[in-house]
């Protein structure tokens, strides 16, 4: 499935802009990788939404956890700083090393393992794609529920750039400035370098109830350059650097409903409404990531070789005030460090025969350790506070896949792949730097599948139907004093869908699917609140579907819409941890039945509705866009008691540009009714704190290409 806003518009990269071919009114082919070669989405037999970088900048995705804007059934909450993606009901809940998400992402090919290292600004992309549904053969690692893929572009022969500066304005007075740069030529007849920067700084807008001024700032510096080498068109080597910092007080957190243990203390200060922090001290989150990527591509003529080499480093510190009050019962400081290796080699096909196929080779291998303070349930007379972490972990883990797709007769196409994968884990403990937890390791090996038929009803008409499996590898607890790993979660999944280009006008897509997901790996606490829990603790049945449609009946207008309705209920989760509010602040901690409950962050209807239309306006073209997104109730716990109710945001802007096109300026707004909307609700022994998407922000943009 595919959604995008601009088909007639300039892409980011050259490649894209040679190969989308089009009318003068109609929507044009997007080229996608999803089925890791190069074809037309409308014939990959794949749920997914490719969005190209102009539609990314209409609509104000800036991130990738505010693709929840134009991508159906996807969710992007954050915990503590970490993005947490969550597809058709399918995501993680864990903050430690080595509990990855199972939603997977991957930056022009190279896994990005953690939930932190995840925090991803889209500073000049070529396209988006987010794959919806488990893909575990030809990418495989931890993508049982579905996959981002960010695509940037290559460098160019042709030297050209450009730069935009947004300024903003939110509440508590509180600015909001974004710097972008991208530069890209030749060096020499074959080779070829970018580069691609961000400067970004908001102010605090959240305000400071104890101290005054304001919270939620945040500083972010991202810069990447690749360089290329390309002798002919038959080989290419291309080398990536990136580094990535950002520094702010985002987790700020503020209780809800007023439910923290804090009331029980004289002087507690409780904020009046959303945007408001009273705080014991200013909370800190600084991350830094260090990428290096490595990849050639070589066509032998009736093959193609591939491989693709990853390293990253991240390095994250975070202090969270726990009960989200003035009163100082417990924070939460952590310091992580990971460091991570992968390399994948892959054969392929690239001929005209009736079967298409690609094998391939991956390992990756990874280690990392924590310095973790988690505290105890305070009482009134003595707040308590509990052990100190130093949990390590490495890992390794190797795959072989194998695709193939052959071409029955003409129109029908039959699939079927395969992949083995082994993960063993090395896992040890300290506590207080000298009680040692005994070391484990653990080996987890598991073969996933897929077939599929895919028939070409009419000329650009297809209907789909898959089944495949995927699975998560097991995991050690790094958040608690314990040697034992949960098992793998596991997914088997049916899905039926249809791709349509009706009309050049016209392109309407449908998908519905059926999950079968065992061995959740779901993150709680014990009954004091006061260590984490990382077990398999339920099975879950989650269908639904997703309809998009994209309509641009003229050269000067683009509609796009999009829905999802997602069922998602836990099944034999007899044995689950809840957190019920109590009268006097904080919450009782119980273990009770939440079979058939709705599983968190899993709303059952999402969509968006975006639109835009140019004209020709004093000498130049002016662009009107606006965006609308929309979801239905979720819940952030196991007994279906803190959610955040149905909401809708929207963003819009208009720009105008010279006949040249050079040169845009503009009005933009997001959240342009202030919508109070909670992103992440945490409930824990202290209390029920939460974390607010930004309020309305209205600004001026300047953009200038060359």
């Amino acid at each position: 499935m595919a959604q995008e806003t601009e088909a007639a518009s300039e892409q980011s990269s050259e490649s894209v802009e040679e190969e989308a071919q089009e009318t003068s009114v109609g929507i044009g082919d997007i080229i996608v990788t999803a089925t890791r070669r190069a074809e037309n989405l409308q014939d990959v037999p794949v749920a997914v939404t490719a969005v190209t970088g102009d539609t990314l900048a209409s609509a104000d995705v800036s991130t990738i956890r505010t693709l929840t804007q134009v991508v159906p059934g996807f969710v992007g909450s954050r915990n503590m700083g970490v993005f947490q993606p969550v597809v058709r009901g399918v995501g993680s809940t864990g903050i430690s090393i080595g509990d990855e998400p199972n939603i997977a992402t991957y930056i022009d090919g190279v896994y990005q393992p953690e939930s932190a290292a995840n925090w991803i600004d889209l500073v000049e992309v070529e396209r988006v794609e987010v794959l919806r549904g488990p893909q575990g053969i030809t990418f495989g690692r931890n993508a049982t529920g579905g996959l981002i893929n960010v695509i940037t572009p290559d460098p160019s022969f042709s030297f050209r750039g450009r730069g935009a500066f947004r300024i903003g304005r939110m509440r508590n007075d509180a600015n909001d400035y974004d710097a972008r740069i991208y530069l890209t030529g030749p060096i020499t007849d074959t080779v070829a370098a970018d580069f691609a920067g961000l400067y970004r700084k908001n102010e605090g807008y959240i305000e400071d109830l104890v101290r005054g001024g304001g919270l939620g700032d945040q500083q972010v510096i991202d810069v990447r350059s690749k360089l290329m080498y390309e002798p002919s068109s038959r080989f290419k080597v291309v080398v990536t650097g990136e580094y990535f910092d950002q520094d702010s007080t985002t987790n700020s957190p503020q209780p809800i409903d007023d439910n923290t243990a804090g009331r029980r203390f004289p002087g507690v200060i409780l904020p009046t409404g959303p945007w408001q922090a009273s705080l014991t001290d200013v909370p800190d989150l600084n991350l830094k990531r260090w990428n290096i990527a490595l990849h050639t591509s070589l066509d032998l003529g009736s093959v193609v070789l591939d491989t693709t080499g990853g390293w990253m480093n991240l390095r994250w510190f975070q202090n969270t005030d726990s009960d989200a009050t003035n009163i100082e019962l417990g924070n939460f400081p952590a310091t992580f460090n990971v460091e991570s290796g992968s390399q994948e080699i892959k054969l392929s096909s690239s001929n005209s025969s009736p079967f298409q196929w690609l094998v391939g080779g991956y390992f990756y291998q990874f280690g990392g350790n924590s310095y973790v303070a988690p505290f105890t349930a305070p009482s009134p007379d003595e707040p308590l506070r509990g052990p100190i972490l130093e949990p390590e972990l490495e890992g390794r883990s190797f795959a072989g896949f194998a695709e193939g797709v052959y071409e029955i007769q003409p129109g029908l196409f039959f699939t079927l792949g395969g992949r083995y994968t082994t993960e063993t884990r090395n896992f040890s403990q300290r506590l207080f730097g000298n009680l040692v937890v005994d070391d484990a390791e653990e080996t987890f090996n598991k073969f996933d599948y897929k077939v599929g038929v895919r028939y070409e009803l009419a000329p650009r008409t297809s209907a789909y139907a898959t089944y495949g499996t995927a699975f998560k590898s097991g995991v050690f607890n790094m958040a608690a004093l314990s040697d034992e790993a949960v098992d793998p979660e596991t997914i088997d999944a049916a899905e039926f869908g249809i791709k349509s280009d009706p009309f050049p006008w016209l392109r309407a897509n449908l998908a519905v699917y059926h999950y079968d997901y065992k061995g959740l790996q779901l993150q709680s606490k014990d009954s004091l609140g006061s260590s984490y829990i990382l077990q398999n603790a339920a099975n879950a049945k989650i269908y639904g579907g997703e309809f998009e449609a994209f309509v641009r009946p003229t050269d000067d207008l683009n509609l796009r819409a999009a829905v999802a309705y997602t069922h998602a209920r836990y099944e034999d989760f007899t044995n689950a941890q809840g957190f019920f509010p109590r009268d006097d602040g904080g919450n009782s901690v119980e273990t009770f039945d939440a079979s058939d409950n709705t599983m968190t962050r899993a709303p059952e209807w999402s969509g968006s509705f975006g639109a835009q239309w140019g004209s020709d306006v004093g000498g130049g073209r002016m662009t009107v866009s606006g965006n609308l997104s929309w979801s239905s109730r979720v819940y952030y716990d196991f007994a279906n008691i803190f959610s955040q109710p149905s909401y809708a945001l929207i963003s819009g802007s208009i720009y105008w540009s010279p006949d040249h096109e050079r040169f845009k300026i503009g009005l933009w707004g997001t959240n342009l009714t202030n919508e109070s909307v909670l992103q992440t609700i945490r409930p824990g022994a202290l209390g029920t704190d939460g974390f607010y998407e930004q309020p309305r922000k209205i600004g001026l943009s300047i953009e200038t290409r060359f």
